[in-house]
C-alpha cells in the first residue's frame, strides 16, 4: 500500500523587512517634551502653593514676611475657640436646609415636570432653571433689598396684607439664617432639578408599566422602582449640596454687607477664614482653617462614594 500524503500547508511568509532607516524608535525624553507645560503649570500652581499651605498652617504670620513656627498652636487654638464652632454650627444648618428643604423640593419639580401630558415643560424648565445664571453676588444684592426694613418687598408687602405687620422688621437681624436658605433656595432649586429630571428620564418605562399593571399606586412605585432607580444621582446631588455648603462665603457676605451679623448669627467656616486670614492678617491660622475645612469635605466625598459603592454592589 502506498502511504498517504498529508498536502501540504503552505508556510506563511515572513512580513517584509522595514527599510533601515525609515522607522526610528523616538528619545525616551521627547514624551517628556509634550508633558512639561503641564507638569510646570501642575506643580508651580498647584503642587507648591499646597506645600506651602501645609507649612503655613503650623506658623503664625504678622504680615507675608514675617512668621513664626507654633506647631499645632494653631489647630489647638482653633479647636478651642467658641466662634469657630459657631461658624461650624451656622454651616451646619444652612447645609441641613440646603439637603432637607431644598433637594426635596428639586425632586418634586423634577417629578411634575417629568409627566409627558404637562404642556410647556420646555417653558417651565427655563422659568425654574433661570435664577442659577444670576450668581451668588446678584443674589445676595437681591434678597437684601428684599428683606429691607420698611422699604423691602417683604415688609412692604406683609405690611399692605396685614397693617399690624411693623414694615420695620429686621429680618437680616433677626433670622439671617432662614434668609440664606431662602435665597440659595431659590437660586438652586432649579439647578438641581435638572439632576432628577435627567435621572428620572433614564428609568425604565417597562418596569413602571408592570408594576402599575400589578396593582402598585404611585408611591409604591417611586419607592421601589424610581428611588433605587436615581438613588446614584441623589447621593451625587447631596454631596455636591453639602459641599457648596461648606464653601458658603459670597451669600452671606453680600447679604450681610461684608459682616456676620448681629451676634456672628451668619458667620460660616469660609467667612471666619476670611477674618482671621485677610482680615486678621494672620495666613498661618487661616490656612489652618482651611485645612479642617478640606479634611471635613473630603470625608463627605469618601462617605458618597462608599456609599454609592455598596449601593452597587448590593
Amino acid at each position: 500500500m502506498s502511504e498517504a500524503i498529508a498536502p501540504s500547508r503552505p508556510v506563511p511568509s515572513a512580513p517584509p523587512a522595514a527599510p533601515k532607516g525609515r522607522y526610528r524608535a523616538e528619545p525616551v525624553w521627547v514624551p517628556w517634551v509634550f508633558l512639561a507645560p503641564f507638569l510646570l503649570t501642575f506643580g508651580v500652581f498647584l503642587v507648591w502653593p499646597l506645600i506651602q499651605s501645609v507649612m503655613l498652617a503650623f506658623q503664625q504670620t504678622f504680615g507675608p514676611k514675617t512668621s513664626a513656627w507654633v506647631g499645632l498652636e494653631n489647630f489647638t487654638f482653633m479647636f478651642g475657640d467658641p466662634l469657630f464652632w459657631k461658624a461650624v454650627r451656622n454651616t451646619a444648618v444652612f447645609a441641613a436646609g440646603s439637603v432637607c428643604v431644598q433637594l426635596p423640593l428639586s425632586l418634586g419639580l423634577a417629578l411634575l415636570l417629568n409627566r409627558p401630558r404637562l404642556k410647556g415643560r420646555a417653558f417651565f424648565r427655563m422659568i425654574f432653571f433661570a435664577p442659577s445664571l444670576v450668581g451668588l453676588v446678584f443674589v445676595g444684592l437681591l434678597f437684601g433689598l428684599m428683606f429691607a426694613p420698611r422699604t423691602g418687598l417683604v415688609n412692604t408687602t406683609l405690611h399692605g396684607l396685614f397693617p399690624a405687620f411693623d414694615p420695620e422688621f429686621p429680618w437680616l437681624q433677626l433670622y439671617i439664617m432662614p434668609a440664606l436658605i431662602l435665597a440659595a433656595l431659590w437660586l438652586y432649586v432649579g439647578f438641581n432639578m435638572i439632576y432628577f429630571l435627567a435621572a428620572l428620564q433614564n428609568v425604565p418605562e417597562e418596569l413602571m408599566e408592570a408594576a402599575a399593571l400589578d396593582g402598585a399606586g404611585p408611591w409604591h412605585r417611586f419607592r421601589h422602582i424610581v428611588l433605587p432607580e436615581i438613588l446614584p444621582i441623589a447621593t451625587f446631588v447631596v454631596l455636591m449640596s453639602l459641599l457648596g455648603s461648606l464653601q458658603l462665603f459670597e451669600l452671606p457676605f453680600v447679604l450681610l454687607n461684608g459682616s456676620a451679623g448681629p451676634d456672628n448669627r451668619g458667620l460660616t467656616i469660609v467667612m471666619y477664614l476670611y477674618q482671621t486670614g485677610f482680615v486678621s492678617g494672620d495666613l498661618g491660622y487661616a490656612s489652618a482653617i482651611g485645612w479642617v475645612l478640606a479634611l471635613f469635605m473630603g470625608a463627605f466625598a469618601i462617605g458618597q462614594k462608599w456609599f454609592s459603592k455598596r449601593h452597587e454592589e448590593s
